[in-house]
């Protein structure tokens, strides 16, 4: 779930998408999504294609916060905590400092990249 959540967001041209696996370092998630957009326009193009990424895999978020403003948008699924920023509340809040203990999880943006040649 959390690589469909950073593949959808990376497919909105989000910047310096992050997964971060939080098993040993916070109780109540396995995985953060981590990304920014440069616009509220934009977060919230990338709120909605995780939202529908994760959906066609039969998956909704339980609780959404942040959608009204697009500042910081955050879709907890449980399982992954995707985290939508605009580039400056990203750099403000410093979110992947605050959780530095938890190990990055190597992804690529497209599944089929390495077949496309691309």
């Amino acid at each position: 779930m959390a690589l469909v959540a950073a593949r959808a967001a990376a497919a909105k041209k989000a910047r310096d998408v992050l997964v971060l696996d939080m098993r040993e370092v916070f109780l109540l998630t396995d995985y953060f999504v981590i990304c920014s957009g440069n616009t509220d326009r934009q977060v919230g193009a990338i709120q909605e294609a995780v939202e529908e990424k994760l959906a066609a895999v039969g998956v909704k978020p339980v609780r959404r916060e942040g959608v009204r403003h697009r500042r910081w948008v955050l879709l907890d699924y449980l399982d992954i905590v995707v985290h939508i920023f605009r580039q400056e509340e990203r750099e403000y809040y410093e979110i992947e400092r605050l959780w530095k203990d938890a190990p990055p999880v190597e992804w690529e943006e497209e599944e089929d990249r390495a077949a496309s040649g691309v």
